[in-house]
């Protein structure tokens, strides 16, 4: 079994885009969040709005326990050999939309068929939420598509 994980500069995108919050609050795909984008607190129940308060250190470790399952999900589903950029970009866009996303998607498919030029031009289709086109989604697909082709 490989074991890869993200490198800090897919980390820090993540963070970037995910923004820290100490408290639950509604994303705009209408989930309870919290720290970096956790929907699941420390004690693996889903975040509600009365969630206790969290700090950096325990935002840390839920998003390092939330990306390990985005890094098993990008080496399930990709069969062939990925950059450290390539990989990040992917975790960071699995770890956003979640599992079935990539799975069902044509970035996926253009991977696969080792179509990375195409497979980059995909990451711009996804930028809605809730039905809405999202200026964070534009700009966090744009940072990942170019992380994905270096």
């Amino acid at each position: 079994v490989i074991v890869r994980h993200m490198t800090d500069e897919g980390l820090d995108l993540i963070k970037l885009y995910e923004g820290y919050s100490p408290s639950a609050y509604l994303c705009p795909a209408a989930h309870w969040t919290i720290g970096y984008g956790a929907i699941w607190g420390l004690d693996n129940t889903r975040v509600t709005e009365d969630h206790p308060d969290i700090n950096e250190e325990q935002a840390d470790q839920l998003l390092r326990r939330d990306v390990s399952i985005s890094e098993r999900t990008v080496l399930r589903l990709i069969r062939v050999p990925l950059e450290d950029g390539q990989f990040n970009a992917l975790c960071s866009f699995v770890f956003n939309l979640g599992s079935g996303s990539l799975q069902s998607s044509t970035l996926r498919r253009k991977i696969n068929r080792g179509d990375y030029i195409g497979a980059a031009d995909e990451f711009p289709r996804w930028v809605f939420a809730g039905g809405r086109k999202l200026k964070g989604l534009i700009k966090r697909r744009a940072h990942e598509r170019l992380m994905f082709i270096g």
